[in-house]
């Protein structure tokens, strides 16, 4: 084989190894999760596992709003989220990379939150509302079972900017008393507030049957085991890494590694 040859076969196989690319569907506005500036802890984790697979990772972006997974992954726009709730049904998942939980957060130096007493009968609470029930989120589930009802502010998942951040802007400014928020939300916007503020985890009170801390994983198309088995390998191998960068962000982890 000429030089010339050689030289044309190697710059081919070049080429083809680093053609692949690792699709991820991703919200542009979303923090701490993605932001079309890569600034999330799920665009830092993204990058760390395509290095691993000797991938390039690009983004289908879109709000996270109804249908989001049917105009994603279904819509064949997109092959990976980089976080969803482990077992979730509409995709295949790997094993669970962090788990963590519903938080309270107050301002720096306050009684801390208690589903009972005065933070039910005078507190001024802020909960995310999922759908259109106050008992959307296993907080709000909680709050209703106690009674707690004209205390209490619910802030839609859609607005101007994140639920969470609006939440916690209310409460540094002296508008609420406690916000119960999912745990790397508030954990990520109380380091970013204005006053001091401390997270607490949250667990649910004796008689409330939903579950307050969940298991997070990633999900890719079902059938795809392939891909589904190299994440999972690559999580294995990054551990500390996404430990690190999830500590970073203020990510609270509950009960340890999954």
């Amino acid at each position: 084989m000429s030089s010339r040859c050689l030289s044309l076969v190697l710059l081919t196989v070049a080429c083809c190894a680093q053609a692949r690319e690792l699709r991820v569907c991703a919200d542009p506005d979303n923090l701490p999760y993605s932001h079309r500036d890569g600034s999330g802890f799920e665009n830092r984790i993204a990058q760390l596992v395509a290095r691993d697979l000797h991938a390039e990772v690009s983004y289908f972006w879109l709000p996270q709003t109804r249908g989001f997974v049917r105009k994603t992954l279904g819509a064949g726009e997109c092959d990976l989220f980089i976080g969803v709730p482990a077992g979730f049904e509409r995709v295949l998942t790997t094993q669970p990379y962090y788990r963590s939980t519903y938080v309270a957060v107050t301002r720096a130096g306050t009684e801390p939150f208690a589903f009972a007493g005065d933070w039910l009968r005078t507190r001024r609470i802020g909960v995310q509302l999922v759908g259109n029930d106050l008992a959307a989120t296993p907080p709000g589930h909680a709050l209703a079972r106690a009674g707690a009802t004209g205390n209490v502010a619910g802030f839609p998942l859609y607005g101007k900017g994140p639920a969470a951040q609006r939440m916690v802007d209310e409460l540094a400014a002296g508008r609420l008393d406690a916000v119960l928020v999912w745990g790397p939300q508030g954990g990520y916007f109380a380091r970013h507030a204005a006053v001091p503020l401390t997270v607490a985890p949250l667990a649910a009170p004796e008689g409330v049957p939903v579950p307050f801390a969940f298991a997070i994983a990633m999900g890719v198309r079902k059938g795809d085991a392939a891909l589904r088995d190299e994440l999972d390998g690559a999580l294995d191998r990054h551990r500390d890494e996404i430990d690190a960068i999830l500590a970073e962000y203020g990510v609270p982890q509950a009960g340890g590694r999954p």
